[in-house]
């Protein structure tokens, strides 16, 4: 049997866990001008609430607010198991001054070890670990173990798409097969099989033995062992007879490893499930056939949308392809890069050049030009640093044609409503202001009955704040409310609210029969979930009534979820007044946390596109511009500017512009430096 020797947590009774060591040191940490906050709960989840954190702190505890301080969040504090043993790296993140959270951190608690990650970085804490002659843990140090499988997981280089390990020395090859002998323990051998299999190293032996194990223990759920991939790959690398039944029952998981060994009936798997629209089955169709059929990237392509047209594939599946297509395109050509211009230049130029290359097919065109539709100005940037000046010529030529041809490409389209949520709100600056396209658009959305609740939330959302949604889109909606918008939906780090709450403001704006039987859903006990936003519902029609019984809440101290942002967007259409006046009379008011009201002045700035996330988002292109409208808006008070400008130094457009997005041109970075400078002066006195 295969012992994971070395990954095991139990410790010797009586004998302190990594956590409470961790949190003994911990507690002796804090000084002049540097603080750390307690170990976290669940309420700390991500960066954003660690800072909201140590601003309250230092509120209530009278500490300087320009006080260096470092914390963990609750995310980071999975590196603890159960019984809190250290089963990974815990990851220390920091505000204020680096050098002087790099000093008050030191070198960590005895037996531990800190590696500064950077002033762009997470500090790390780890366990101190040793190793033999060869450079290998002890079997049974656990800490050891895990490092030493970290260390040969790293790839060679992060530069290129295809990655690259290096060799094993035999000694490390050894310590690896001798971790797989037989008989096969699963749970052990998953952390052992990767490492073999980057290096092409298991073998027919082992994999034998594993595909074996595996098949049995996990009969009918293949996908559910974590060590699959490893163990295809080398089915398939070693014409195992099994391999292809295998792929077959993992589905479109097995895409990525099946475009590793292209053949035809890799190419067959591959098309039957691109076909449906995976992601990943289209790039690795586009792979094994650029592979196998068509040497040239961009016929390949076009053949494929061609045949993806012709089947009706989700939309979707173009911009997979177009993304498989970049990556070919710049992996074999070595597109030239401007001096100290960012690394994604090839991939810009690329792809505002394939958003009027005639030999692709429109579909591929028009995925091309929604791609390239943040990034033209970059390659115009970085291609005035070419210091060929044909070559500066060229990409500035292909910028001009992409300009020319982008309203036409982008007209009636729109994201992907099915994508990551974050990149939904990374564009939501672009829907400030709404074209007649845009509204068609998005009620088209609406009206599709294949649109999922994220697409719902986004569109409505969106109709409804700029004033655009109307009878129509709630009757289009109405038949689906009770059955799948009735569900939990969590939109903390939206910008949007649960759809089934926009919903409900709609229906009562209009004056609709329906808003009774939604107000009467809304006031039912159950199901928990809606508690928290029920009253965020109030935006609807709203009247005294809704406004005391919001203002009743919020000054409770009930948790905010956007009740303070929606008391003062209903207070503002009831007093016919902009709502940054209504906010900014609560500034200093008793009961009014301060971070959550200077979320919502920020986010009130345009009421016809209010922003509904939990906090100021300090990568977010709409935050940073309510943050300078509100600093320079005449008509407010001083103290209500300050707040604008606090969350403009704060924002990472200056500090961490890289961490923005879309990416910013240098000279956006530029010109918020240059706007900050010239308000130097209120920096100050603030």
């Amino acid at each position: 049997m295969v012992v994971l020797v070395g990954l095991n947590t139990n410790r010797p009774a009586g004998q302190r866990s990594d956590l409470s060591r961790i949190k003994a040191w911990w507690r002796t940490l804090g000084g002049d001008r540097f603080a750390v906050l307690p170990p976290p709960t669940r309420g700390r989840y991500t960066q954003s609430d660690g800072h909201e954190d140590a601003a309250e702190m230092f509120a209530t505890r009278g500490i300087a607010t320009d006080t260096s301080f470092a914390y963990w969040h609750w995310q980071s504090h999975d590196a603890f198991d159960r019984s809190g043993e250290l089963t990974g790296v815990l990851y220390l993140h920091w505000g204020g001054d680096h050098a002087t959270v790099a000093a008050g951190l030191g070198e960590g608690p005895p037996g531990y070890r800190i590696v500064n990650g950077g002033p762009r970085g997470a500090f790390q804490l780890d366990r101190v670990t040793a190793t033999d002659a060869d450079g290998l843990p002890d079997p049974e140090d656990t800490a050891g173990v895990r490092q030493f499988l970290t260390r040969l997981d790293e790839p060679r280089s992060r530069k290129t798409r295809a990655r690259e390990y290096d060799p094993l020395t035999a000694a490390e090859e050894r310590w690896l097969h001798d971790r797989l002998a037989d008989p096969v323990d699963l749970d052990a051998a998953v952390h052992f099989t990767t490492p073999l299999e980057h290096r092409r190293a298991l073998t027919p032996d082992e994999t034998a033995r594993l595909l074996a194990a595996w098949r049995e223990t996990y009969a009918g759920r293949l996908a559910a062992w974590r060590g699959w991939g490893s163990v295809l790959r080398a089915l398939l690398r070693q014409e195992h007879p099994e391999a292809w039944d295998v792929a077959a029952e993992l589905g479109t998981d097995a895409a990525y490893a099946l475009a590793e060994h292209p053949s035809p009936r890799s190419l067959e798997l591959l098309r039957a499930w691109a076909l449906t629209g995976d992601d990943g089955a289209v790039r690795g169709w586009f792979r094994a056939h650029h592979a196998l059929r068509e040497p040239d990237p961009v016929r390949a392509a076009a053949t494929l949308s061609e045949e993806l047209t012709a089947h009706t594939a989700p939309e979707t599946a173009q911009t997979g392809l177009l993304n498989a297509l970049r990556e070919a395109v710049t992996d074999e050509h070595h597109t030239l890069r401007p001096p100290t211009a960012d690394g994604f230049f090839p991939l810009l130029l690329t792809t505002v050049r394939f958003a009027t290359d005639d030999r692709l097919p429109r579909p591929l065109r028009v995925a091309a030009a929604k791609a390239a539709a943040d990034t033209a100005d970059r390659v115009r940037e970085a291609a005035g640093r070419l210091t060929d000046a044909a070559e500066a010529a060229d990409a500035l030529a292909a910028v001009d044609r992409y300009e020319a041809a982008r309203d036409d490409l982008l007209a009636g389209t729109g994201p992907d409503l099915t994508g990551y949520e974050g990149g939904l709100g990374d564009i939501w600056h672009r829907y400030r202001a709404l074209t007649p396209s845009d509204v068609q658009w998005l009620r088209d959305r609406l009206a599709d009955p294949s649109t999922g609740v994220q697409g719902i939330a986004f569109c409505l959302e969106l109709l409804h704040a700029h004033g655009e949604a109307t009878e129509t889109e709630l009757q289009a909606l109405l038949p689906r409310w009770k059955k799948e918008l009735t569900k939990q939906y969590r939109t903390t780090y939206t910008e949007w609210r649960h759809p089934l709450v926009t919903l409900t403001c709609l229906a009562q704006d209009l004056g609709h029969p329906a808003a009774a039987d939604l107000l009467a859903w809304w006031a039912k006990p159950k199901p928990l979930w809606k508690a928290p936003v029920r009253l965020l519902a109030h935006l609807g029609a709203p009247d005294e009534a809704k406004a005391a019984e919001l203002w009743e809440f919020i000054v409770s101290g009930g948790h905010d979820t956007g009740h303070l942002m929606t008391w003062v967007l209903l207070r503002a259409r009831l007093d016919g007044t902009h709502p940054l006046h209504i906010a900014e009379r609560l500034i200093d008011e008793p009961g009014i946390r301060p971070y959550v009201l200077h979320r919502v002045l920020i986010g009130v700035a345009d009421p016809a596109q209010p922003l509904w996330h939990y906090a100021i988002d300090p990568r977010s292109h709409s935050w940073w511009h309510r943050a300078q409208e509100v600093a320079d808006d005449e008509r407010l008070s001083a103290a209500a500017r300050a707040i604008g400008m606090k969350a403009a130094r704060e924002h990472y457009v200056t500090r961490h512009p890289d961490q923005v997005r879309p990416a910013l041109t240098e000279g956006e970075v530029n010109a918020a430096r240059a706007w900050l400078e010239a308000r130097a002066d209120r920096t100050a006195a603030d």
